[in-house]
């Protein structure tokens, strides 16, 4: 049985830490200490020149919601194509109108612009009105799968709807879990949900190399630490791969 074990990373340290642990797939991004935003093209270049693993890359010019001005979605399409020229196996999007639906005009523009490509549905699909809905609408855009925890911050809270998912895909639309998957819950959201597609960062904290540590001042959040680097882990990911391919 085929399994697909997607491996969300934001630096090359990560992106090979995840080939080496035995991931098929990568979903690209910056910034996932804010949830990922739009990595930088250079990144995705050397990345590609290191591994010859699927590369799925986040077109998400922000954190946080999805509901995105004109010049925000002018960004968006602007991506897809450099990255669609640059050889990305896909990517990985998604827009909301106001009220919770799925924006479909601007989905449908963005679908075009991404034609032969790998298309996956990011979490706007967790924060949208009925998720039912959005499931069909992702089916006939010609999506190929809905990133997911179950509209929960973890998907083992949000297991019931993505059992319900996964039946209502009808294999026409991958339904990818991701959101807390680690290798000690692998098994049980799999078994439970019967999808064989999950998304993980595998993440430990990397302390920094460096020595001299200025600790009274923070470039970013206060709550982080300066000198603390969140990478993938090759361990952790062949632990994850090693139970998928027992099921």
């Amino acid at each position: 049985m085929s399994y697909v074990l997607e491996a969300c990373v934001d630096s090359v340290e990560s992106a090979m830490e995840a080939v080496k642990g035995g991931a098929n797939r990568l979903e690209l991004c910056g910034d996932l200490i804010i949830g990922g935003t739009t990595p930088n093209i250079n990144l995705f270049k050397l990345i590609k020149e290191k591994t010859d693993v699927k590369i799925n890359v986040l077109i998400r010019p922000r954190y946080g919601d999805f509901c995105y001005t004109q010049d925000e979605f002018e960004i968006i399409k602007r991506d897809i194509k450099i990255f669609k020229e640059a050889g990305a196996n896909g990517v990985v999007i998604g827009i909301l109108k106001p009220d919770g639906a799925l924006d479909l005009e601007r989905m449908r523009e963005l679908m075009a612009l991404a034609e032969g490509m790998h298309v996956t549905l990011h979490r706007a699909f967790d924060v949208c009105k009925n998720p039912f809905e959005a499931l069909e609408e992702a089916k006939n855009l010609g999506v190929k799968s809905i990133l997911t925890s179950g509209q929960k911050n973890k998907c083992t809270e949000g297991i019931e709807l993505l059992k319900e998912l996964v039946e209502k895909s009808e294999d026409k639309i991958e339904i990818l879990i991701g959101s807390g998957i680690n290798s000690k819950n692998v098994q049980q959201v799999v078994s439970y949900t019967k999808s064989l597609a999950v998304h993980t960062s595998g993440k430990i904290n990397v302390e920094s190399p460096m020595k001299y540590r200025k600790e009274d001042i923070s470039m970013g959040f206060p709550i982080l630490s300066e000198y603390v680097i969140l990478r993938t882990d090759s361990e952790e990911i062949l632990r994850i791969r090693e139970i998928l391919e027992k099921l």
